[in-house]
């Protein structure tokens, strides 16, 4: 027992210690991670400030491509403003909030294949849209009016459409945070909702033909754009 208790005494300082230098060692890899943690949280938080765009930037980017497509028009031809169009209106656009606005109620009662088909197939609506809308140049410009802000943390952004000789058209972009960016959910253009538009227009061919009659009938649109 004596015996037992002396190896217990000797040994127990060297355990103490090993004990203490441990829970340092841990309070160590504890402080450091912790320390890992806050500098890369601002690390990303400095990142996303640089990266984050305002809404009139966004605005304003897309608008610049508009402008630059329009003045390749006749050399690029529709397929090529579509290809040069595609990635802008993806990135400003928030096609697949827009998507679901436009069907209203249909779309939960629609199956996830068909909310697939009408994703892609909307998005492709929208890129062809302005590739057929916006494919010459003679000399228009965008010009910034002001920025106002909504009460659910929403901002529109006012602007000019300037066409030389004629009069001017106004472009209301509505603009919503997705993930830390801004995107454009709604486009008024002289006062009319181009989603209220889409959702009458939609509305009533749901009704008549259901969902699939109405993929069918966007992608024959689509088609028609590719041909005018």
């Amino acid at each position: 027992m004596i015996k037992e208790f002396r190896i217990l005494y000797i040994a127990l300082p060297a355990l103490l210690w090993s004990a203490v230098a441990l829970a340092a060692e841990t309070e160590t890899d504890r402080t450091a991670a912790k320390t890992e943690v806050v500098e890369t949280a601002e690390v990303l938080e400095q990142a996303e400030a640089v990266e984050s765009q305002s809404p009139r930037q966004v605005v304003e980017e897309f608008q610049q491509k508009l402008l630059e497509v329009m003045k390749q028009g006749k050399q690029l031809g529709y397929a090529g403003r579509y290809e040069k169009l595609a990635d802008a209106v993806v990135k400003s656009h928030d096609v697949n909030k827009i998507s679901r606005i436009v069907v209203g109620k249909a779309w939960s009662k629609a199956t996830d294949e068909q909310r697939k088909q009408w994703v892609d197939v909307f998005t492709r609506l929208s890129i062809a849209s302005y590739a057929h809308n916006f494919k010459d140049y003679s000399g228009e410009s965008f010009r910034f009016e002001s920025e106002e802000k909504t009460r659910r943390g929403r901002v529109i952004i006012h602007t000019y459409f300037v066409i030389p000789g004629e009069k001017d058209v106004k472009f209301d972009y509505l603009m919503a945070k997705k993930g830390g960016s801004w995107k454009i959910i709604n486009i008024i253009a002289n006062g009319v909702s181009d989603l209220a538009l889409k959702r009458s227009e939609y509305s009533s061919i749901l009704k008549k033909d259901g969902f699939d009659g109405l993929i069918a009938k966007i992608s024959d649109k689509i088609d028609d754009y590719a041909r005018l």
